[in-house]
């Protein structure tokens, strides 16, 4: 018999202890390094939080992700043995209802919302002239079909007169948010070349169509393929086949704490390699302290400024493959030679940290790439003083290095969280749906799994999440009690106290 089922069979009532948190509490979260981001980052970071009273590391991600979509698509980095990899990011924030995600993305999202609608008036233009110009080639081939009279030979002469279909304009979207990524891709492969994936629910897109058991691991290997710059094949029935090269996606999801536990303590997607592409940081709570005070007299003009600065990188055009429209073929940015020996010495630290009982072992997906998000990161902070840069200064590849150690500690430091193991994650949420859903203070066993989440289906699988709310507390046994109208056995009273688990 296993300890679970003894503490159901066995549990006695503990009246004076109140119930014990399923997991440890988090440690406070590490100081985002906002000196990293540079001057102009920097700025526009400490305005959006002095307007909205939101975490620094909240802001600071936003103008983070909507700056690396703003120069991916003019240059590649060249790692130091000779590959060449896009400046992409996946970021992810991780902060409670009431936060203030959606204010901030808002205003660092500002100027390239400016530029989608720019893209947007000239698309509508576009578009009605490819209208005529289709309904005009269709006739002209409908016309050459009749004149060919059936034969094979002439028609194809005369297609060749005709030549091919107008193309559609590109479509302006610059940016989606929870897309399937059969959509992410229509999209991409009819639109920007340089694309960004915002969602402030980021719930929608974990908890999503594309994400769901049957179709994670598609999704997941197409968005680390678009990470490593990889072409994305697409095979469809009605679609044809299609493929999308020389695209870049930058991600930033942000998500409650209980939903990115979901996403973060996916075994599948670990394996995969899927978690070590996110750099993820979770910021203390500010709520409770944001009383009301005006901004400062000079910060939306910081921020007036950054959206100017964003919005000019934006309108210059990106660099293309020859005889293309949406394929990219920027050149390389590379590690100066002061620079190098700094990335040197920081892969070497985190290599020699990363073995079994070393500090990174519980992170070594994240870690073993912990060097390449360095550079990546470098990257865009020296492209942002200078999008004309070919080299990465000393002091942008410090800057880079910083931002990936904040981000390594994060990983850390939220790593109990994201192994907290199935068992556990159950009772969480079998205590979320007593404290949420069931109205009452008495719930039986059968209860539990007639009524309860969708995942206890049986009294053998019930019984292992109410051993562990019995174990911590949260549920205690009473000898026989009357749930709605019946008699039942296996009886227990729900703790209605401080949720923990949230």
């Amino acid at each position: 018999m296993n300890k679970i089922q003894e503490t159901f069979d066995n549990a006695k009532i503990y009246e004076a202890e109140p119930p014990r948190p399923l997991v440890r509490e988090l440690a406070p979260a590490d100081i985002f390094p906002i000196d990293a981001l540079g001057s102009i980052l920097k700025s526009a970071a400490e305005a959006i939080q002095d307007k909205t009273q939101a975490p620094l590391a909240l802001s600071s991600q936003s103008v983070l992700a909507a700056a690396t979509l703003a120069v991916q698509g003019h240059s590649n980095v060249e790692m130091p043995n000779g590959q060449i990899r896009p400046i992409s990011n996946f970021l992810m924030t991780v902060a409670a209802t009431g936060e203030r995600k959606s204010s901030c993305d808002f205003e660092a999202l500002r100027p390239i919302k400016i530029r989608e609608n720019s893209l947007r008036e000239g698309y509508t233009t576009q578009y009605a002239e490819y209208e005529k110009q289709k309904e005009a080639w269709d006739f002209a081939r409908n016309a050459a079909k009749g004149k060919a009279k059936g034969n094979y030979e002439t028609f194809k002469r005369l297609l060749d007169v005709i030549g091919s279909p107008p193309a559609l304009p590109l479509h302006p979207a610059l940016t989606f948010s929870d897309a399937t990524i059969e959509g992410a891709c229509k999209l991409m492969g009819q639109g920007q070349p340089s694309m960004g994936m915002f969602s402030t629910e980021g719930g929608s897109f974990i908890g999503g169509h594309g994400m769901s058991e049957d179709h994670k691991i598609k999704t997941a290997s197409t968005l680390s393929r678009l990470w490593d710059g990889d072409t994305v094949d697409r095979v469809r029935a009605g679609d044809g086949a299609s493929f999308l090269v020389g695209r870049r996606l930058t991600v930033h999801l942000m998500a409650q704490p209980d939903v990115a536990a979901i996403l973060l303590s996916d075994t599948a997607l670990k394996s995969q390699g899927f978690l070590s592409r996110f750099l993820v940081t979770a910021p203390n709570s500010t709520s409770g302290t944001r009383l009301w005070r005006e901004p400062k007299p000079e910060t939306e003009g910081i921020i007036k400024r950054y959206e100017t600065y964003i919005s000019g990188v934006l309108n210059q055009s990106l660099p293309l493959a020859e005889g293309k429209v949406n394929e990219l073929a920027p050149p390389s940015i590379s590690l100066s030679v002061a620079a190098h020996p700094a990335w040197v010495a920081f892969h070497d630290e985190i290599e020699g940290n990363s073995g079994d009982g070393r500090r990174f072992a519980p992170i070594r997906g994240l870690a073993n790439k912990l060097p390449e998000h360095a550079l990546r990161l470098a990257a865009v902070i020296e492209l942002v003083s200078d999008l004309q840069a070919r080299t990465i200064s000393l002091g942008s590849i410090d800057s880079g290095i910083t931002l990936a150690r904040h981000y390594a500690k994060e990983a850390l430091r939220l790593f109990e969280v994201s192994a907290t193991d199935s068992q556990l994650l159950l009772a969480k949420e079998l205590l979320a749906w007593l404290h949420k859903v069931w109205n009452g203070d008495l719930i039986s066993l059968s209860d539990i799994y007639q009524r309860g989440p969708n995942k206890i289906r049986s009294a053998k699988v019930a019984k292992i999440p109410v051993g562990i709310l019995l174990e911590h507390g949260y549920l205690v046994p009473v000898e026989r009690g009357v749930i709605p109208g019946e008699s039942r056995r296996d009886i227990f009273r729900i703790i209605k106290g401080k949720n923990l688990c949230e």
